[in-house]
This record gives C-alpha cells, sequence and structure tokens, in this order.
C-alpha cells in the first residue's frame, strides 16, 4: 500500500507542475482570426538563436469566455496564455504588444 501511495502522489505532482508549466506566457504573431467563432491562429515566436533550424508552427486556438478580441489584429505581436478546456487548447489571454 505504501508503494501506491508514493506512485499516487508523484503523479500528482507531475499533473501540478505540467499545468504551472502551461500558464506560462507565451509571445507570437497573430495570422488570422474569426472572430464569428471565436477562433485565433497564432505563429509563436520561436526560442533560440538567430538562424535556428525550423519554421515555426502556426496554431489555432478557441478563445475562452471573456476574452475578447477585438483589439488584436492579423500580424500583430501578441502574448497569451493557454490552457486546455475540455481537450481543446483554449487562449485564456491575451494582450497586443506596442
Amino acid at each position: 500500500m505504501p508503494i501506491a501511495r508514493m506512485i499516487l502522489a508523484g503523479v500528482t505532482a507531475l499533473c501540478m507542475l505540467t499545468s504551472v508549466a502551461s500558464a506560462e506566457p507565451l509571445t507570437g504573431r497573430v495570422m488570422g482570426i474569426n472572430r464569428l467563432t471565436n477562433t485565433i491562429s497564432i505563429q509563436q515566436t520561436q526560442d533560440g538563436t538567430v538562424g535556428a533550424s525550423g519554421a515555426a508552427s502556426t496554431e489555432e486556438f478557441k478563445t475562452q469566455d471573456g476574452v475578447s478580441l477585438e483589439n488584436v489584429h492579423v500580424e500583430d505581436r501578441v502574448t497569451y496564455s493557454v490552457s486546455k478546456v475540455g481537450g481543446v487548447k483554449t487562449i485564456t489571454r491575451i494582450d497586443r504588444q506596442k
């Protein structure tokens, strides 16, 4: 029984660390907005050095209720936070960079 408790505690700790890590703000460029379906496509900014291999990928996200896309436009640089809601990656916060 003590081994099962240790495994359960480890799994719980791992889940908590994973959810905290995903709360970090990300940066990217808006590639498309659909205000009718409350979705936005963002190309995430690459981390690393200049000339790093691989192109930045574009992902589409739903927006959480209460998150407005009115101040965000295509080609804007943004900072945003994402979490999974019902198994779908959802923007929980988005701010236009100046």
